[in-house]
């Protein structure tokens, strides 16, 4: 049985807690550790550790701060195959998905704005015949990172990454549900020599250590990443405190396929976009929406590549569908599934739980799932499942699919597919959604924003967005 504990002042350190909270490896339904719930106190010590850092931190230039990112980077990359192990034993994925988009963009997020920071413009000049004004950009203090229990590592570091740059210091909660990753992130810091209380990592539930966290008085931000229905708590405990907010939140993704599209790249990305991570990913695509003319064909074709992907141990080189994360997420799956029919829809595929033999009996696995003949209006097509379920609904017109693609509390992103660039530039303009993309899917330039409108967020990572989020502008101005 492993113990999870916090990382604070550069040391690991027991909770003060006496509440245990089990770890539970998905794929076997198995406890392998534990974690305490961080109470006040571990999360006043982090806070004092992390004050008493941020003037020696935020005093250093980006260059020196930079030489320190690039050495976590290096130090995870050196242990890309153990974090990528642990990352699949947390969550259920397929290690080969760990090892090659979990562990990778962990490594890139931290290269990437060691490097990007240093271009970018902290101090800049505005004169006029009247006055003369620099404006500084200066970093917060201490700030809190919350991340999802999907992504771990990769959104954990997205996060970390840009506050450390901007010279803030970090207190950073994981998810109670895949801590390990984030754990052992504290041995790779104090290897790469990070001063210590730089970066704190505190465990526990969102409703008791994160609550902490958003409403303590000595926490500037607050950057998250979850449910939408969270989102809105911390945006409430966190309104008299007027602290800064970045909340990444859900999707109800729509995916427009034209019948003028590359129908070969669109059919193997859309079977990536519905299905990689078991569906749960917030980009993911979960409402296909499809031209009636090629409608039938996608259907039977769609289906066929789906039914083909090999679902087993995560932990198998060749395994390409894993678990669900949780037994409650996997229960949250199963009601969808469950109301498909109540709601007058149709299976044409999946929508059972996986027996597997062996190591994984007793695992948390769904298989993935296809759905017609849905209402746009039905909470299956309206409400995120987070998981592998996605559901087939036809157009005949533009304007037709722009309704319906639009017509959820949602709007995260959303995915074209045709080969007439002007038609879908056309349609990606009256798309509510954050993030677009034309014939691709997941194909990031880490300078571009990333976020959502309506109930999928508030705020944009990434760039000049996300060191702006992390520091406060000053203008000093005298008279020429």
């Amino acid at each position: 049985m492993e113990l999870v504990q916090n990382f604070i002042g550069g040391q690991y350190i027991a909770s003060d807690s006496k509440n245990f909270i089990d770890i539970y490896e998905p794929a076997t339904g198995e406890i392998y550790g534990q974690l305490k719930d961080s109470n006040a106190n571990d999360i006043n010590l982090a806070v004092s550790s992390a004050k008493t850092a941020f003037p020696i931190w935020s005093n250093l230039t980006v260059k020196e701060r930079s030489v320190y990112l690039n050495n976590i980077a290096d130090g995870i990359e050196t242990r890309l195959d153990e974090f990528a192990e642990f990352e699949s034993r947390d969550t259920g994925k397929p290690i080969a998905l760990a090892r090659s988009l979990d562990i990778p963009r962990s490594v890139i997020n931290f290269k990437f704005f060691a490097e990007y920071a240093n271009n970018f413009e902290f101090k800049f000049y505005l004169n006029s015949k009247t006055s003369q004004n620099y404006i500084n950009r200066f970093p917060l203090g201490v700030v809190a990172c919350i991340s999802p229990w999907n992504l771990p590592l990769y959104l954990f570091t997205w996060k970390i990454a840009p506050a450390l740059i901007s010279g803030n210091t970090v207190i950073a909660k994981p998810s109670e549900f895949t801590p390990y990753t984030a754990f052992i992130l504290g041995d790779v810091c104090k290897e790469a020599g990070l001063p210590p209380g730089v970066l704190n990592i505190v465990n526990g539930k969102g409703s008791t250590c994160g609550d902490l966290l958003v409403k303590h008085k000595e926490i500037k931000a607050i950057s998250f990443t979850g449910g939408t229905s969270t989102g809105k708590v911390i945006f409430e405990n966190s309104s008299n405190s007027l602290k800064k907010l970045s909340l990444e939140m859900g999707g109800k993704n729509p995916a427009i396929i034209f019948d003028d599209c590359d129908y070969e790249l669109m059919l193997d990305n859309i079977v990536r976009s519905s299905f990689s991570n078991q569906g749960q990913i917030c980009l993911c695509s979960s409402r296909l929406l499809i031209e009636n003319t090629i409608y039938e064909k996608f259907k039977n074709d769609f289906s066929l590549k789906v039914s083909e992907l090999l679902i087993g141990d995560p932990s198998k080189d060749e395994t390409q569908f894993g678990s669900i994360a949780s037994e409650s997420h996997f229960q949250k799956v199963v009601s969808y599934i469950e109301l498909v029919k109540k709601e007058g829809g149709k299976i044409i595929l999946g929508g059972q739980k996986v027996e597997l033999e062996g190591r994984c009996s007793n695992g948390w696995f769904i298989e993935p799932t296809i759905v017609e003949g849905l209402d746009p209006l039905s909470k299956v097509n309206q409400e995120e499942i987070f998981g592998p379920v996605v559901t087939l609904q036809s157009f005949k017109t533009e304007a037709d699919v722009i309704e319906v693609a639009n017509n959820t509390d949602y709007g995260l992103s959303a995915t074209i597919w045709t080969d007439d660039i002007e038609k879908g530039e056309r349609v990606a303009k009256q798309v509510d959604a954050g993030v677009i993309w034309i014939n691709c899917w997941l194909l990031r330039d880490l300078r571009t924003p990333f976020g959502g409108v309506k109930n999928s967020g508030l705020g944009r990572e990434g760039g000049d967005d996300a060191i702006k989020f992390f520091t406060e502008q000053k203008n000093v101005c005298m008279p020429v």
